[in-house]
């Protein structure tokens, strides 16, 4: 027998290296770490990722369906002609710089006024038939463009009707 052969069929007992080349194998099996599994990681990432996409479908269909009710409302005068829907913007309701105007929150209206400059939120704000009201700055650090509405009082999830009064603290800088 030349030792490139194989050894005969049924043969007990193993040669040194087989043993070795055995144990080394299982060491290496039995050493390797079982992967971590992270549910509750998992778990926040989904459902973060289902409210991002509630949270767009529902803007859009806010943006869709709202346009037509706003479209009703009119720019603070009593003329007849109604305000254009794309002039005011929707957002999730849970922003603190959305105001919701009608009577209930189930079916208010949001209009996020978030980053927009002063004049353009008292012109949203008197679409809705509210009145401005006090005017602050605050520091918004690097958050924030200087002079642009960061917040309104109240807000989500408080309601806003005609005549109430809204306060817009601006972005100082």
């Amino acid at each position: 027998m030349t030792s490139n052969d194989s050894r005969p069929f049924g043969c007990a007992h193993p040669t040194s290296f087989e043993e070795e080349l055995v144990t080394a194998m299982n060491n290496f099996a039995n050493s390797a770490d079982a992967p971590t599994f992270d549910a509750p990681g998992i778990t926040r990432r989904s459902r973060r990722k289902r409210a991002t996409a509630i949270a767009g479908i529902s803007a859009a269909l806010i943006v869709a369906g709202g346009g037509t009710a706003l479209a009703s409302i009119t720019d603070g005068s009593d003329s007849s002609t109604p305000a254009p829907a794309a002039a005011i913007t929707a957002a999730p309701a849970k922003d603190a710089a959305t105001l919701l105007y009608g009577t209930d929150a189930a079916t208010a209206i949001p209009i996020d006024l978030l980053g927009a400059s002063l004049a353009d939120a008292k012109g949203q704000i008197e679409k809705t038939r509210t009145k401005p009201g006090k005017v602050g700055e605050v520091d918004c650090g690097k958050y924030g463009k200087p002079g642009t509405v960061i917040q309104v009082d109240p807000h989500s999830p408080k309601t806003v009707t005609n005549g109430d009064t809204v306060n817009m603290p601006l972005c100082a800088g």
